[in-house]
C-alpha cells in the first residue's frame, strides 16, 4: 500500500528537481492542477493513471521509488556530470574504436536551454 504522505513528498521532489510549478507539472503530465494540489496535500491518493502519466512524462523517475521510496531518483543511468563534454568524449572514443566494436544507438537525448530534454529510442 502506498503511503500518501511519503508519495506526496517524493512527488514534490520530482517537481522541484525539474524546477516546475505545480501548474506546469500538471500540464506536462496532462492532469488538472487540482489533482496535483489534492495529492500534495494528502487529500487524494494517486491513481494508477496518474502514476503512469508521471512515468511517461518523466522516464527518469523509477516506479518503485515513486511508490515506496526504494530505488533512486533520478535513475542512476540518467545521471551525467556534463552532458556536452560526455557527448564529445564518447564521439571521439567511438570513432577510434569503431573498427573493433560495433556500437548501436541505444538512446538519443536532446537538451534544451530551458533545462528540459527529450529522449528518443530508435
Amino acid at each position: 500500500m502506498v503511503n500518501t504522505n511519503e508519495f506526496a513528498k517524493r512527488l514534490q521532489k520530482v517537481i522541484e528537481f525539474y524546477d516546475e510549478t505545480a501548474s506546469g507539472f500538471a500540464e506536462k503530465i496532462g492532469v488538472q492542477r487540482s489533482s496535483i494540489s489534492h495529492i500534495l496535500s494528502g487529500r487524494n491518493k494517486p491513481s494508477l493513471d496518474f502514476v503512469m502519466k508521471v512515468l511517461h512524462s518523466y522516464p527518469e523517475v523509477e516506479l518503485y521509488w515513486l511508490l515506496n521510496g526504494k530505488g533512486n531518483f533520478p535513475k542512476a543511468n540518467q545521471i551525467s556530470e556534463s552532458p556536452s563534454s560526455n557527448f564529445t568524449d564518447t564521439t571521439q572514443e567511438t570513432s577510434l574504436n569503431q573498427s573493433k566494436i560495433d556500437y548501436g544507438i541505444e538512446k538519443i537525448v536532446i537538451f534544451y536551454k530551458d533545462g528540459t530534454f527529450k529522449s528518443y529510442k530508435p
